[in-house]
């Protein structure tokens, strides 16, 4: 049975982490698609590309010599045959990222590269066809609207700055979760104007992890998984 699994959410809801230690749990491909706007931004940036430039900013990400890891273990990031991965996590790319994500054609450019990484996991790729988990903006609506598995998880705005604070500073006292703020806050503020990620579309479920520490994160998110591929299992149990 292969299967695929959109995970979408906001800015610190931990949907990364869940995502990759689901696709572990699974034997499942990850595709990380906020690390591909990362990287175009890391690239724009790299080329000396005006990012005001809209055009020019499209023309270099369709360009741009990207490749995609997809292994929950080790999800490499490589442009032009150079690790980008602790790069594109930089303060620099994070405050620059969404004049990228809120690039239309750049938008549609990423959107089509992530599809083919979902359609080669079905076929074969590093899951021998068992199939991916697929995390990040417009994964449930616009790139797999189709999936197996659609889940939107989210946390309130406190617990996911204390936890973006926690990952970036090692604390989640008030300076730290002020110095996140922006990235959380204003990042979504700046995403949602091309890309609905707060409130789940028709047939997607949602996890809420406010309360929840990771572990039980990912085994709800498991648990939703289980309960949507149920029907599909026993269809190919009955059918072998």
């Amino acid at each position: 049975m292969t299967i695929v699994i959109a995970i979408d959410g906001p800015s610190g809801s931990g949907k990364s982490s869940v995502s990759r230690a689901v696709a572990r749990r699974l034997g499942l491909a990850y595709l990380d698609t906020g690390a591909m706007y990362r990287a175009a931004t890391w690239w724009c940036r790299h080329e000396d590309v005006d990012f005001a430039d809209e055009d020019a900013v499209a023309r270099a990400v369709v360009a741009m010599p990207l490749e995609m890891g997809v292994d929950p273990d080790a999800p490499a990031v490589h442009v032009g045959g150079e690790d980008v991965g602790a790069a594109i996590r930089t303060t620099e790319i994070s405050t620059a990222v969404s004049a990228v994500a809120t690039n239309l054609a750049v938008r549609d450019e990423l959107r089509r590269l992530q599809r083919a990484a979902i359609d080669a996991e079905k076929l074969e790729g590093f899951s021998d066809g068992r199939g991916i988990v697929a995390e990040g903006r417009d994964i449930t609506t616009v790139v797999a609207p189709d999936a197996d598995v659609r889940v939107l998880l989210t946390a309130s705005e406190e617990a996911r700055l204390a936890r973006r604070a926690r990952e970036l500073h090692g604390s989640a006292g008030q300076d730290a979760v002020e110095a996140t703020r922006d990235q959380i806050v204003r990042r979504d503020a700046d995403d949602s104007t091309v890309s609905q990620f707060h409130v789940a579309a028709d047939g997607v479920a949602t996890v809420d992890s406010s309360e929840l520490d990771f572990d039980q994160t990912v085994d709800a998110v498991l648990a939703v998984v289980a309960q949507l591929t149920a029907p599909a299992a026993k269809a190919d149990a009955a059918d072998a």
